[in-house]
């Protein structure tokens, strides 16, 4: 298996943190995710006793909201003491509903409206972390007339390839994100940023992109980022107290993909960041860090009943389910990769070759491709794993399809975090 948390019983059956997943989908219906909250926990803790170990004593990770938002997910991350990113005024929202600590709350995004700048402030978010001049001067202007000193970071574009899939690069030096350092515009930002009298300039962020299993990009990108705080320290007469390193490390979707040991990493880069500290003779500065995929991803399993087999002769085999890119995009977005599994029949022989469909009226609508199952049958219980990131959080109404249910397990017992949305709750807002 291709995490710790799954097994298969007695019956035959998968089991995902020590539940039957058959029984839960006979209990909640289909499609349904599921998330394992002890699972959350430990990535949660892994960053957080790591970076308070290898860098300063005030380091944190912040949990990237972007991956999946929901009340809970803030409760729990409240609960381990980290911070929190987010990336528009709704999850902003959503963590103030759970009673987040905002102070610990950081704001991304290039294209922030006036209307959600002034929510964050209002709402007293720790840092806003301004992706460009324009933005860190309307920031300035809307704090001044709030009365208020906003803290902020930097977004620097370091111009690192991690090679990983173009739409999920965000550190080269044309990215939308960020402003870059090779084209001189990012001293500019500095200068400009450190004049403003509503801004208190905190330090620097960056990203390089996301799904990386390569450890090098990390270190190269902290190499870069340490010496533009030692430039701008000479050039300005400013210390960034804090450097944003991003998130991005990669997760097993496959038995192919390598395993990461995530405390190691942040090890060998808190290393790099030591000896360049100590070359360029600065204090090391404190690290935030944004993991969410590796936080989430394969805390979650999306279950689906297994709909009609289609067998086109000599070409192709289809399993049509009852979800799909309504549910989870990411293989119509990215050809991404998934492990898929038979959960009621895990014992029997992977020997058909078939694609899973999904249910919308479109012909990208796969979750994958040429996957080897149990010969499907109508009713079938069919797994998905490593779906806690990026697939409730890009659902979709597309075909007037509900949203699924969202269960959490934690210490043998389930409970739903997100209830499975009506046809009523779709069409609420419609008049």
């Amino acid at each position: 298996m291709i995490c710790n948390n799954l097994s298969v019983n007695d019956c035959g059956h998968l089991t995902f943190a020590g539940m039957d997943t058959v029984d839960l989908a006979k209990k909640y219906g289909t499609p349904l995710m599921l998330l394992d909250e002890g699972k959350i926990r430990e990535k949660m803790s892994i960053y957080r006793e790591a970076m308070k170990k290898y860098f300063t004593d005030d380091s944190m990770p912040l949990y990237a909201s972007k991956a999946l938002s929901f009340k809970y997910i803030y409760k729990i991350a409240k609960s381990e003491n980290i911070g929190i990113d987010c990336v528009s005024a709704g999850e902003i929202y959503t963590a103030v509903q759970a009673g987040f600590p905002m102070e610990k709350a950081y704001f991304h995004g290039n294209s922030k409206t006036e209307d959600e700048i002034r929510f964050a402030i209002e709402n007293n978010v720790g840092h806003f972390v301004c992706d460009s001049i324009e933005e860190v001067s309307v920031v300035d202007e809307i704090a001044r007339s709030m009365g208020v000193v906003q803290k902020v970071l930097l977004r620097i574009t370091p111009g690192i390839d991690p090679h990983t899939h173009k739409k999920i690069s965000t550190g080269s030096v044309d990215s939308k994100f960020g402003v870059a350092i090779e084209t001189g515009q990012a001293y500019e930002l500095v200068e400009k940023t450190l004049a403003l009298a509503n801004i208190q300039l905190d330090g620097y962020h960056c990203h390089i992109g996301s799904q990386i299993f390569e450890y090098d990009p990390f270190c190269d990108a902290a190499k870069i980022m340490i010496k533009f705080i030692a430039d701008t320290n000479k050039m300005f007469g400013f210390t960034a107290k804090t450097l944003n390193l991003g998130g991005g490390m990669g997760v097993r979707y496959t038995e192919a993909d390598p395993e990461i040991d995530y405390k190691a990493n942040i090890k060998g880069i808190a290393d790099v960041i030591s000896q360049l500290c100590a070359e360029y003779g600065l204090d090391m500065p404190r690290i935030l860090m944004e993991p969410g995929r590796s936080i989430v991803a394969d805390s979650g399993l999306t279950l689906y009943t297994a709909g009609y087999l289609k067998e086109i002769t000599g070409l192709k085999n289809y399993i049509s389910i009852d979800g799909g890119m309504t549910d989870n995009p990411r293989f119509t977005l990215y050809q991404s990769p998934y492990t898929v599994l038979l959960a009621n029949r895990m014992n029997e022989e992977y020997d058909y070759k078939c694609t899973i469909a999904g249910r919308c009226c479109e012909s990208g609508d796969i979750i994958q491709e040429d996957v080897l199952l149990p010969r499907p049958q109508r009713n079938d219980t069919i797994a998905v794993l490593t779906t806690g990131a990026y697939n409730y959080a890009m659902s979709s109404h597309y075909n007037k399809v509900p949203k699924p249910c969202v269960v959490m397990i934690h210490n043998k017992e389930d409970f739903v975090v997100i209830k499975r949305e009506t046809y009523a709750d779709m069409i609420a807002n419609e008049v």
